[in-house]
């Protein structure tokens, strides 16, 4: 196991922000700009990493000229869709892709395939990218992919993070002709928070932060929706909402003590319950969408109802599932 790093003091490495820019670039950086700018793209900064003190290149490049590098994995067309939706929707492309060039005048980016791909999508002339003299960052797919994607529960504490922030800000704006337009109802933001559940779900997050939201969102993604209301008054809605699904958790959480009473032993005990006890398990998807308060309110009436008796040994062992934490 190697050795925790020690961690470092604070503003001790690196370049001062006035650093970053300042300085002679190397050969390596002014061949890459003059590079750049034969091969028809436009150089927009040449400066220092301010870490590491690497010289890099930031530039638009024509679409044409880029591509993934072609050793990498497979697009996800969800992912792809998502991205195109996301940027058309905002009008901006906001993260600007790494890429080298290669001997070819053709520039691989080796973390951008979605990205690029998306901009084609949209029919983009060209993209943002961060343009290092280094080929060899071309094979550091890996590395270059380290943040860690997001899981349900920091997702949804995000996301009421946010929304209590707008509400707090906006609420204090005056509306009228001309002003600001005061707070917006909480469907406006539908694009901003993605899902409704996540905001159900992060306010059961913040009252405990163990809670298995996991175990929840599939059922919530079906019933939960975004209110009509203002955003201050949708996180009044949300809150009786998220005290629905703590209670109803109350009651799943004593009827899985039953069973481990009776001798059950299985990491799967609270998803058999939820599934026992989920009136939307043989709905097709795509059906319509259900009511909250009606679905909430029989999931919770079946879960004060389990009778641990009647369950078998061999019906557990048919439950998988997925983890509680997705």
């Amino acid at each position: 196991m190697p050795p925790r790093r020690k961690k470092a003091k604070e503003a001790s490495r690196g370049l001062a922000a006035e650093e970053v820019a300042s300085g002679s670039p190397p050969n390596a950086a002014g061949q890459l700009r003059e590079s750049i700018e034969k091969d028809g793209g436009s150089v927009l900064a040449v400066f220092r990493d301010p870490l590491g003190s690497h010289w890099q290149v930031l530039a638009a490049l024509p679409l044409r000229i880029v591509e993934p590098t072609p050793f990498q994995r497979d697009l996800s067309d969800a992912h792809v869709k998502r991205l195109t939706n996301v940027i058309d929707t905002l009008g901006r492309f906001l993260d600007p892709i790494i890429a080298v060039r290669t001997d070819d005048g053709v520039y691989w980016t080796p973390n951008g395939h979605h990205r690029l791909s998306a901009m084609r999508r949209l029919g983009a002339k060209s993209i943002v990218a961060l343009v290092l003299p280094e080929k060899e960052i071309a094979y550091k797919i890996l590395a270059l992919n380290t943040e860690k994607a997001h899981n349900l529960r920091e997702k949804s504490l995000e996301v009421i993070r946010m929304a209590r922030d707008l509400a707090e800000h906006e609420s204090s704006m005056p509306g009228g002709p001309g002003g600001p337009p005061g707070p917006l109802a909480e469907k406006d933001y539908a694009l901003d928070f993605d899902e409704p559940a996540l905001l159900t779900l992060g306010i059961c997050y913040e009252k405990n932060g163990r809670f298995p939201g996991g175990a929840y969102h599939p059922v919530l993604k079906r019933v939960d929706e975004f209110f009509e209301e203002k955003l201050p008054r949708a996180l009044q809605k949300r809150e009786k909402r998220a005290g629905t699904v703590m209670a109803l958790e109350e009651a799943v959480s004593k009827a899985i003590k039953a069973l481990q009473e009776k001798g059950f032993q299985s990491p799967y005990l609270r998803a058999f319950v939820v599934a026992r006890i989920n009136p939307l398990r043989f709905q097709k998807k795509g059906s319509a969408k259900a009511d909250f308060d009606a679905t909430l309110d029989k999931m919770l009436a079946s879960a004060k109802k389990f009778n641990a008796e009647s369950v078998k040994a061999d019906q557990l062992a048919r439950t998988g599932g997925a983890p509680e934490e997705s």
